[in-house]
């Protein structure tokens, strides 16, 4: 199976090389970092480190994925994984992620921290509740089962296109998976460790960072929640 790795990335020029050399080499065929308008040597340290380095422009979590996504369609991987550039998730960790995939189990499966490990303060507060939350929306709007919005992620490439995300910020994630669950995805949550980031996070790091996630966040679960039906249908073709 062919796996390619996307990792979207602001600068993280002190941890890039560390995720990228800790990821499997036999698991996958190829590492994308997205350098997503970064200041710092992320995008040659991601170089060195034997990634192939694409460049966003527009900052944001959402453009900078939509970006390797761009990628992705001009040279075919089966399977796609995301995660941070910030080596608070386990790169090592991948096999457990990928295999729900490998053995036809799952098309979408995320890396849960909630059920799994989490280094004292990796999680701040701010992003527990944040999560726990948007997780009980969306148990309450679908009935859809998650603990987490994880960004240690893999997903079948053709179900992925066929999701057609399209957000270019914060809400990149939770729009993944209110639309795999509409979609009918066999959906899977693995257990996943995860640890202080190397640097300051730009987004649970700062009150604005994190008054602007949530505020996009919570919009995307009501505005969506309110277009169900004309997305189930749009999924479901």
């Amino acid at each position: 199976m062919k796996v390619l790795v996307i990792i979207p990335a602001f600068n993280e020029a002190a941890a890039i090389g560390k995720v990228i050399g800790d990821l499997p080499d036999h698991l996958i065929s190829q590492v994308v970092v997205v350098n997503n308008a970064s200041t710092d040597r992320t995008a040659r340290n991601a170089e060195a480190a034997g990634a192939t380095v694409l460049f966003e422009a527009k900052q944001g979590y959402g453009h900078a994925c939509l970006c390797g996504l761009a990628y992705a369609a001009a040279h075919p991987h089966e399977t796609i994984v995301f995660l941070d550039g910030d080596y608070s998730d386990h790169p090592d960790e991948l096999p457990s992620l990928l295999e729900p995939i490998i053995t036809g189990r799952s098309d979408f499966v995320v890396g849960s921290r909630i059920a799994g490990s989490s280094e004292p303060g990796a999680m701040l507060l701010q992003a527990r509740v944040g999560n726990r939350l948007a997780c009980l929306l969306m148990r309450w709007f679908w009935g859809a089962r998650y603990t987490d919005l994880g960004p240690f992620r893999a997903i079948r490439y053709a179900d992925l296109v066929r999701l057609n995300i399209q957000d270019c910020t914060f809400g990149w994630t939770v729009e993944m998976q209110i639309k795999a669950h509409l979609a009918g995805l066999r959906i899977a949550e693995v257990p996943v460790s995860y640890r202080r980031r190397i640097g300051v996070s730009k987004i649970t790091g700062t009150i604005s960072g994190t008054v602007r996630a949530s505020a996009k966040i919570l919009w995307m679960l009501f505005s969506m929640a309110l277009k169900t039906r004309k997305l189930r249908r749009q999924l479901r073709v």
